[in-house]
């Protein structure tokens, strides 16, 4: 399949997004025009809401914290990444890497907290300015042999996103 440029990418991953959350009968509102505030979807369950924000990936990776990262470490860039997001804000992560153009993309739902934790703990505990779906760090690494994988609890299930409106729908 021929590489997506980045704008196809970031649309086909707000059309998955959204027509999942609609697929489980969830009420969605799509922003208007590119690179909105904070968030792309408004979902809604009864009166509850969530907001989503939506990003795509076709390499196996999300780049999260890289514009926090000069004159900090990879913890505290990820601490400034986490205060510039409202904390009900839901991440709504989407990797076409090794699909079919026919097939479903893995996707994933996170809080704002937990990507901050995961991209703390990467690369043995040095952290990461890059969120991987699944890495595994090569010899020229100082976390040689590590691997970073998002937690299998985030896949997006109809439970995970249950637990998403539980937790955080306002």
């Amino acid at each position: 399949m021929k590489k997506m440029t980045h704008w196809h990418v970031g649309v086909s991953a707000e059309a998955f997004a959204a027509a999942q959350f609609a697929r489980l009968s969830y009420d969605v509102s799509v922003q208007y025009g590119a690179n909105q505030p904070e968030y792309d979807l408004i979902v809604v369950s009864g009166e509850k809401m969530l907001k989503i924000s939506v990003k795509g990936s076709q390499d196996g990776a999300w780049s999260l914290t890289q514009t926090f990262k000069k004159g900090r470490s990879y913890h505290e860039a990820a601490q400034e990444w986490l205060n510039r997001h409202h904390k009900k804000t839901i991440f709504c992560f989407v990797q076409f890497q090794n699909t079919d153009a026919f097939e479903m993309p893995r996707m994933y739902l996170a809080s704002p907290e937990e990507v901050a934790e995961i991209l703390c703990k990467e690369a043995g505990g040095r952290g990461e300015s890059i969120l991987y779906e699944n890495h595994t760090w090569g010899p020229k690494a100082s976390a040689y042999g590590t691997v970073d994988k998002l937690p299998d609890e985030w896949r997006f299930t109809e439970v995970r996103v249950e637990e998403m409106f539980e937790r955080y729908g306002q």
